[in-house]
């Protein structure tokens, strides 16, 4: 069992950049799939991006490649999302998820672990 609590979320103008952090506690000596995930109202859950918490390449959705970037604290068992140059359409409801393993897909169905998610809003 994996609990995740999201912070850093917030309203910025377009343009600006934001740093999300996941924190985790539980079964941390796990190797798992860590996920962001955003969910605008009146829009399906999708994947932003993935990392394996035991290395690798780490996966970007194509809206967010070259302006996000995921990557890992082992040491505090955190995963955090650096957003750059964000664009109103980036705003939404965004989650932290996990699963046991590899990363095999973005697909927000596949993660059991989820947290309660934070609030990112981009201003025009």
């Amino acid at each position: 069992q994996v609990q995740l609590v999201e912070s850093g979320g917030g309203s910025v103008q377009a343009g600006g950049s934001l740093r999300l952090s996941c924190a985790a506690s539980g079964n941390t000596y796990s190797s798992y799939c860590m996920g962001w995930f955003r969910q605008a109202p009146g829009k399906e859950r999708e994947g932003v991006a993935t990392i394996y918490t035991g290395g690798g390449r780490a996966y970007y959705a194509d809206s967010v490649k070259g302006r996000f970037t995921i990557f890992q604290d082992t040491a505090k068992n955190t995963v955090y999302l650096q957003m750059n140059s964000l664009q109103p359409e980036d705003t939404a409801r965004y989650y932290c998820a996990a699963v046991s393993g590899n990363c095999y897909t973005p697909h927000p169905g596949a993660y059991k672990f989820w947290g309660q998610g934070t609030q990112v809003s981009v201003s025009s």
